[in-house]
């Protein structure tokens, strides 16, 4: 398939965004780029919504044809371009690489939406802006489960009912990658794949924010973590996007935050 016209739509610190960028630098392919920021809300201007109706970051033009979802985006990349494949050959290994990606889709996103925007996007959101300007445009989001967890977010930010159980999960998810990684080398087994792709961007948030250890007493997931980062597509896909004043507003509201999530992972 031809690999004329890949077009990206997406943000620097995105996690969603991330994960297409690790799999277009993987995979040697080249593409164009619009830059959207979601804090000034250019994912709700009427042009980007025609796009992607869900108000959300990645969407994939390739010839013409909007692909939305990141999980899908890079399935469907792998599926298109055979040039360095990112999904096992063994077929159970295949289904591990897709349990990850599911978790992925179904809970461990929306824990990182909740504890990022808790911690530090609230802040960025608010700059320059009224808190009635931000929750009028938290009312514009489609979906209504997710505007109600922003609007926790802006509101009440550690205090949000959604907060506790967003960190005990992404803890989880952690313990889950440091078991996994005992029996083979990357996530899905000896190979390095989509899973380890789609986990790369939810670890380093972790990480850039310093609220959950993405070592100490889990060795096997701090090598698995050094690995990733030496890897030519870490900095190409991820850290030369990522603004330097985001960065250590992260590192200094994590931080803050740092002792109140502790408490919650002891508390159990």
């Amino acid at each position: 398939m031809s690999k004329s016209m890949l077009e990206l739509y997406h943000a620097d610190t995105s996690v969603c965004a991330q994960k297409v960028r690790l799999a277009l630098a993987e995979k040697g392919l080249a593409w164009s780029g619009h830059l959207l920021d979601l804090m000034a809300g250019d994912q709700f201007k009427p042009g980007y919504l025609q796009l992607n109706p869900g108000a959300v970051v990645p969407t994939l033009i390739h010839d013409g044809q909007a692909i939305g979802e990141s999980t899908l985006i890079n399935e469907y990349l792998d599926e298109a371009f055979a040039a360095s494949p990112l999904r096992p050959a063994d077929p159970l290994a295949r289904v591990a690489m897709r349990l990850w990606t599911r978790q992925l889709d179904e809970a461990v996103h929306q824990a990182t939406g909740v504890v990022s925007h808790g911690i530090v996007f609230r802040h960025l959101k608010m700059a320059g802006r009224t808190k009635d300007e931000v929750l009028a445009e938290v009312e514009t989001i489609p979906d209504p489960a997710r505007r109600e967890r922003q609007r926790e977010a802006v509101t009440k930010g550690l205090k949000s009912r959604f907060f506790q159980a967003a960190a005990r999960r992404l803890d989880g998810t952690m313990a889950r990658m440091e078991e996994a990684l005992g029996h083979g080398l990357w996530l899905a087994g000896d190979s390095y794949s989509l899973a380890d792709v789609g986990l790369t961007p939810y670890v380093t948030r972790l990480n850039d924010m310093r609220i959950l250890d993405a070592g100490g007493d889990r060795p096997r997931l701090a090598d698995w973590f050094d690995r990733i980062r030496a890897r030519p597509s870490y900095e190409t896909a991820i850290r030369q996007w990522a603004p330097r004043s985001k960065l250590e507003l992260m590192a200094g509201k994590g931080a803050e935050a740092a002792p109140r999530v502790r408490a919650i992972l002891q508390a159990g």
